[in-house]
């Protein structure tokens, strides 16, 4: 078997028993993404001799006995967090060349277990999109392709798109990613693979450039649900840097892929049955379902009534946050700097703000600024907040009934660049099952299940209560082996 196909969990048993050194498997990495990272362009920044080294120190941890859970797995790091000594750019151009002189709390407890770092991935300008088109570095193309139309370059979703397609295509074997919206269980969907966004709190944001507080969350990609269990445990725990970041144990969240789920209840929402959803998808659901029932899981109809409010909420509440966020970017303190000579201040700010910043950005940061502007805040930002509880408070209710909810993960497979990306609201579409988990806090988990007619991958979304990764990571494993899903893309590593 080639290096690069081992899972995680996989690669982990193999470098324990000796079967493979860390050198060899992160040079393996480091040569798929030589060979892949051209067309794919899934890495910004590429730390090929970093990697090697940490490979080689890992072995040396290994022999004499120090090895942590993750010792020697070459992994990628979504371009958001922060990483001491190697550049952070946000796929933004008002962050190129920063190199931050210290480590997020994600990254820095990946570190401390031995994971090994192949370089920067690439997202969405500030996180801000669905495609993986408004980097400023390019977009990143997803590893598969459609059956009957091989030639069109089709979008890996967004915003931590090159997280998952350098996993999909075997460059790595896990990712970090960040979901506000959707940006770990929408690509994870598109690219085939598991990705899981966590309870809000469950994991720190220090360290990690901050797009909308209230509804960032880091989390892990990986080939299985299992991978993504091992990768969280190490991310999460409390850290008293972040004051929102959860005091609560972590528990061994790969232990909980093996539960039964005879007994849980799944709740199946009537409001995400929308108009115009693809048959495949609709079908793919009822799969889902069938499987669970089969495996001794009670299905039970229930009621999310604001779910139809919530895009519009997210859409308000996120670019008011991002307004906000994103005045820091001034050409003051950090990155980018465009002035003329004897400029004043505000001359500054313009330039700088208009040559840094893309075409998303300006339009989130406008309106958000609109929305909490005075006339405007009462109108628009203060009501959102009272949906956004009245979303929050119906899965408070639903859960004296259910102990998860499934749903799907996107209301379609991966579409071609181009063809939703000249309309916003088709684009902001792309979220509408993933969002109300952000705006209620909970964890929410995309499962590879199936292919479309096309024979690109379709993911099931497994929604939990608040600190209950445990079973949603019991109800997605379920899922996982019946699914029992080996599709392959056709870019890969190894192919």
């Amino acid at each position: 078997m080639h290096p690069t196909e081992f899972t995680l969990a996989g690669a982990v048993a193999a470098l324990e028993e000796g079967v493979i050194s860390s050198e060899e498997l992160t040079r393996a990495h480091v040569e798929a993404v030589e060979a892949l990272n051209p067309r794919l362009n899934a890495f910004i920044t590429v730390t090929s001799e970093q990697a090697m080294a940490a490979a080689k120190a890992s072995d040396a941890k290994r022999q004499r006995g120090d090895a942590g859970p993750l010792e020697g797995i070459p992994i990628a790091i979504k371009d958001l967090f922060c990483t001491e000594g190697v550049q952070t750019t946000a796929a933004s151009k008002i962050l190129g060349g920063f190199i931050p002189p210290y480590e997020s709390t994600v990254t820095s407890r990946l570190k401390r277990d031995g994971a090994v770092f192949l370089g920067k991935a690439n997202l969405d300008e500030f996180a801000m999109g669905s495609s993986n088109l408004t980097s400023a570095y390019g977009g990143v193309a997803n590893p598969w392709s459609r059956r009957n139309d091989p030639d069109v370059r089709l979008v890996p979703g967004g915003s931590s798109g090159g997280s998952a397609a350098a996993v999909a295509a075997r460059m790595a074997l896990g990712a970090t990613g960040t979901d506000t919206g959707g940006s770990i269980r929408q690509p994870a969907a598109f690219c085939g693979i598991a990705g899981i966004k966590p309870t809000y709190g469950r994991c720190s944001r220090f360290g990690i450039v901050a797009f909308a507080s209230s509804l960032d969350q880091a989390g892990p990609f990986g080939r299985t649900v299992e991978d993504c269990a091992i990768l969280l445990r190490s991310m999460a725990g409390h850290d008293p840097k972040d004051s929102t970041s959860a005091d609560r144990p972590v528990p061994d969240f790969a232990k909980a892929c093996g539960r039964s789920v005879k007994g849980l209840r799944i709740g199946v929402p009537k409001e995400y049955r929308l108009d115009g959803t693809p048959p495949e998808i609709e079908k793919l659901w009822r799969q889902g379902l069938d499987w669970l029932r089969e495996a001794g899981a009670e299905i039970v109809d229930i009621s999310l009534p604001h779910t139809k409010y919530a895009l519009p909420t997210y859409y308000i509440v996120a670019p008011a946050e991002a307004s906000s966020n994103l005045a820091r970017y001034d050409g003051v303190r950090f990155g980018l700097r465009v002035a003329e000579q004897n400029s004043d201040l505000r001359d500054l700010y313009e330039r700088t703000r208009a040559a840094g910043f893309g075409q998303e950005v300006r339009r989130r940061i406008m309106i958000g600024t609109y929305v909490l502007s005075a006339g405007y805040y009462d109108a628009y930002y203060l009501k959102a907040q009272k949906v956004r509880a009245l979303i929050a408070r119906d899965f408070r209710e639903a859960w004296g009934k259910v102990d998860a909810i499934l749903t799907p993960a996107t209301p379609s497979a991966a579409f071609a660049e181009g063809e939703n990306t000249d309309d916003p609201i088709k684009m902001y579409l792309n979220d509408v099952f993933t969002v109300t988990a952000n705006l209620a806090g909970l964890p929410g988990l995309s499962v590879p299940a199936g292919l479309d007619p096309q024979g690109l991958p379709l993911g099931l979304q497994v929604i939990g209560r608040p600190f209950d990764e445990e079973t949603v990571f019991a109800v997605g494993a379920a899922i996982e082996r019946a699914a029992d899903f080996r599709a392959v893309p056709s870019m890969r590593a190894g192919a």
